[in-house]
């Protein structure tokens, strides 16, 4: 990996001590305490120049400690005692800007009352408006839902120091660039902005001499080491695509698998032949409204589905731990696409030798070919191919089904009535009995609570909290 950057001050090493940096000691100790030990790599290339006060562009995947890097250089520029938005952090999706939000919210806890916000589609405006009355440091949104907010002006930009744009890229894939546009023009002028990008396209350097001064540049060029991530493209006819995902599956037995489509219509179609072959298979694309996408994804994180068939867009800002394999059902016609849905496998699996490992599989035509070259050269190496008729045997009758370790319970109530993960956990074990290694995640929204448990008591459990209580109330459930 190598950092190329135009800029002073001078960039670290990667994994420096975050002690070289000019951070203060409470949040220095704030940052051991949470397990911040070595800088990544883009922390070490972009922490300077960014908490020099430049604007910055940066070339960095979802997983390479990204947060962070924006997330100090804006908390170094608040000033806790001034209850005015002073950092604007812009996401693709809803769940990005969650995951965002947390993240701050742990790297804030040095400094006293640092209150931030999360403002996005899909939930009533009410509530958000009636948070923002009482005062914030820090919003994290999405461009559609802080533009509403700035039109009905119950929000305010007339503090703002710091604007990061999250996903750029992503945020320009999905239509966002005009409402960009609008959000940034009713920032000051006089602030810092700081842009990362997972790819770097030609809407990402326009919207860049848009919207910033003198720009310092940082692209980390990343290449996952063979041992990490074994890769292997396998020859399909057309009409074959959709059957030889089932055969993967049936062969290999990933638990957990994030199947990639180029168009939301393969999604759906690839679902219903896997649905039709009994894989617990969900589908992820912009056409599901955010209820379903929510319990799409806890499903998914809470290894209750076997497959997630997504296009890039939706899964764009998903990091989801231990997937085993990840699928290209078609290829991408961009290489650094294809890098960034390989790179989502084997970042927690570890094989016998201590590598995190993972599998990437890519399905090709003879149509593909010049794409699958295009890949090659980017990645510095052949494909490797395996054909198809391996997998033939892969199905025959008497293998066992590949079925998830997990079924997800949907508690209706959720942080509107309070509940949280320890009273799901505790009436789970302390009041029904269930041991604690039978339950998975715990997962609590505004209005819903989901509980993985073991499959093998899937049916006890559902039972068993109908007729029970959590948190002194008696709850309704239902089996997702």
């Amino acid at each position: 990996m190598n950092a190329t950057t135009s800029a002073t001050p001078t960039t670290l090493p990667s994994g420096a001590d975050f002690g070289s940096l000019p951070l203060s000691p409470a949040v220095l100790a704030n940052l051991q305490q949470l397990g911040y030990e070595r800088m990544t790599p883009i922390q070490a290339a972009s922490l300077p120049l960014a908490l020099a006060g430049k604007d910055l562009i940066a070339q960095a995947k979802t997983g390479s400690g990204k947060t962070a890097a924006f997330a100090l250089p804006l908390l170094a520029n608040l000033n806790p005692r001034r209850f005015a938005v002073q950092a604007l952090v812009l996401c693709p999706t809803r769940e990005l800007a969650e995951q965002v939000t947390q993240e701050i919210r742990r790297l804030a806890r040095a400094e006293d009352n640092i209150k931030i916000l999360t403002l996005c589609g899909g939930t009533t405006m009410r509530p958000q408006t009636a948070s923002l009355a009482h005062g914030a440091h820090i919003v994290v949104g999405t461009p559609g839902r802080i533009l509403d907010h700035l039109s009905k002006q119950t929000l305010s930009l007339e503090a703002l120091n710091t604007l990061v744009l999250d996903e750029a890229d992503r945020m320009l894939d999905m239509g966002f660039a005009e409402d960009i546009a609008e959000v940034v023009r009713q920032c000051p002028a006089q602030r810092q902005t700081l842009l990362f990008s997972a790819t770097y396209p030609e809407g990402v350097t326009k919207l860049a001499s848009r919207f910033m001064r003198n720009p310092q540049e940082v692209k980390l060029t990343e290449r996952h080491a063979a041992t990490t991530i074994r890769q292997r493209f396998i020859e399909v006819k057309e009409n074959e695509r959709l059957h030889a995902v089932g055969l993967l599956l049936a062969h290999y037995r990933p638990v957990s698998t994030l199947a990639f489509c180029n168009t939301k219509q393969q999604c759906r179609e690839l679902v219903a032949v896997l649905q039709a072959q009994g894989f617990v298979a969900l589908e992820l694309h912009g056409d599901l409204d955010q209820r379903d996408r929510d319990q799409v994804l806890v499903q998914f994180a809470n290894r209750s589905c076997s497959v997630l068939v997504a296009t890039d867009v939706a899964a764009r800002g998903l990091d989801i731990a231990q997937l085993e394999a990840v699928i290209n059902v078609d290829i991408t016609p961009d290489a650094e696409v294809h890098t960034h849905r390989v790179g989502r496998t084997g970042r927690t699996g570890q094989d016998s030798q201590g590598e995190r490992s993972g599998w990437a599989f890519s399905l090709a035509s003879l149509d593909d070919m010049e794409r699958v070259a295009r890949i090659d050269t980017m990645q510095g190496s052949d494909s490797v191919w395996q054909p198809l008729a391996d997998l033939t045997g892969a199905t025959d009758a008497g293998s066992e089904p590949l079925r998830p370790p997990m079924v997800t319970l949907q508690i209706l109530g959720g942080r509107k009535e309070k509940i949280r993960p320890g009273d799901v956990l505790g009436a789970l074990t302390k009041d029904l009995g269930f041991d604690a290694a039978q339950i998975g995640k715990i997962s609590v929204n505004e209005f819903s609570t989901y509980v993985a448990v073991d499959r093998d008591i899937a049916a006890q459990a559902l039972q068993r909290l109908n007729a029970g209580r959590v948190k002194g109330k008696s709850v309704k459930v239902r089996l997702l």
